[in-house]
């Protein structure tokens, strides 16, 4: 099984930096889309299917929690699994997202975290998933 994959951060350099670091995971990424703002992203998730968004906070047009608001509010989208990765340092925030069923990866982050926090919330075995 692929995961399909959405990025959302208006910084193209991080985006890229997100999909090689998913290369390097050991996960198993099929498509991977991208979007520069939750709008975007949104507007992705309405023509592309998706098991798997990585998300910015800070963003124009639309934040990252406004997109989170927005999936969980849908039901189409509200058990979509979604991993914030920002430079956010306010807990209350953090425990804030984390109870509208997010994850959290602080930027820097490294192939591990990115695989080990995905393989967790999306209940994968990543026996094959090596390094």
């Amino acid at each position: 099984m692929s995961l399909n994959v959405l990025v959302v951060d208006d910084s193209a350099i991080i985006r890229k930096m997100i999909i090689k670091t998913l290369g390097l995971s050991g996960l198993p990424v099929g498509e991977v889309h991208e979007a520069s703002n939750g709008q975007e992203g949104l507007d992705t998730l309405e023509t592309q299917w998706v098991d798997l968004v990585f998300a910015d906070l800070n963003m124009p047009v639309m934040d990252g929690e406004a997109m989170i608001d927005q999936l969980r509010t849908t039901d189409t989208w509200s058990d979509l699994a979604v991993i914030v990765v920002s430079t956010e340092g306010s807990e209350t925030r953090i425990n804030r997202l984390k109870e509208k069923g997010v994850e959290f990866i602080h930027k820097p982050f490294t192939p591990e975290e990115i695989r080990q926090v995905a393989t967790n919330m999306l209940g994968l075995h990543h026996e094959s998933a090596s390094i």
